[in-house]
């Protein structure tokens, strides 16, 4: 393209910083073994990068005596482009520097509602005493809503317990959870002998999460479908207030049920012939993988 200088080869054909550097040191110290010391590198290998700049740039820098080391004519003018060239890699250094610490600054996690509700303080918690400045937002939604987030450019890291991950989106398996059928102490179910089958689970209306949650895409595709939800609500929370409070059966996150089954607020009903199991994903933008806080983040979430 016309107009743009020919940069070819460059990094072949100039010295890299380390030798510029080197160059510099020569100059101020008046001496090749004072400034490897400095450079912390032994005088061979100064005298060595000395000679490889030669040989690339084609000119001699620096003569050599007993009494020390002194820069030539063409050095010296070297040594000024050297200076030019040093001060601007460490102004992009401090720049790059700069923009790591504004992404160190923040954090914005967008978790579904169980992991966010039941894990995610715990992480927190120990994030905060890692990063204590670090700024965190949250937001809680369902496995969609994360997912959204994070392809918009609104969230830094995302977690989700859905049966897929979606598109533009990769992931990693953080922990295992297990979805359980809970009702009322009196209800029918609570007193049943037999693991209620699959199909009457299925085809029975339950109280269910609304359609986009993690714990309700996984039950549809265990159960091949689902009956009209009984009542539909947008958080784990709603649904174990309706369960308590006896509207019917619901299904729900293990890590959501330990008070209620403990003090027989719920009483787990047994299920045959489908698992209920699945994964708890991390998951980031594609080609994105996470760095700085959400890295520290994701690291805690395998503690």
């Amino acid at each position: 393209m016309s107009g743009w200088p020919h940069t070819a080869g460059l990094a072949h054909r100039v010295p890299d910083l380390g030798a510029l550097e080197l160059l510099l040191a020569v100059a101020k110290l008046g001496s090749l073994g004072g400034a490897a010391r400095e450079l912390g590198i032994s005088q061979p290998a100064a005298s060595s990068r000395v000679r490889s700049m030669e040989r690339q740039l084609g000119v001699a820098l620096v003569d050599r005596s007993p009494r020390g080391s002194r820069l030539t004519d063409a050095g010296a003018l070297v040594t000024d482009w050297a200076r030019l060239i040093v001060e601007a890699a460490e102004a992009f250094d401090a720049g790059a520097q700069a923009l790591r610490d504004r992404r160190d600054s923040r954090l914005r996690v967008a978790a579904s509602m169980t992991i966010a509700e039941y894990l995610l303080p715990g992480w927190l918690v120990a994030l905060r005493g890692q990063r204590p400045d670090t700024a965190v937002s949250l937001l809680a939604g369902n496995s969609s809503v994360v997912a959204e987030r994070l392809l918009a450019g609104e969230a830094d890291l995302g977690f989700v317990e859905g049966v897929s991950v979606p598109g533009g989106l990769d992931s990693a398996v953080i922990g295992h959870d297990r979805l359980i059928v809970v009702t009322a102490p009196g209800h029918p179910w609570a007193r049943r002998r037999r693991p209620l089958a699959a199909r009457e689970l299925a085809a029975t209306p339950l109280i269910l999460r609304e359609k986009g949650s993690g714990t309700r895409q996984v039950l549809d595709a265990a159960l091949g479908g689902l009956a009209r939800p009984l009542i539909e609500l947008s958080s784990t929370t709603a649904v174990k207030a309706a369960a308590v409070g006896g509207a019917g059966p619901a299904v729900l996150s293990e890590l959501a049920l330990g008070d209620e089954l403990a003090l027989r607020r719920l009483v787990r009903v047994p299920v045959e012939d489908v698992s209920l199991a699945r994964d708890l994903k991390a998951v980031w933008p594609t080609g994105h993988r996470p760095a700085g806080p959400a890295r520290q983040l994701l690291s805690l979430t395998r503690g």
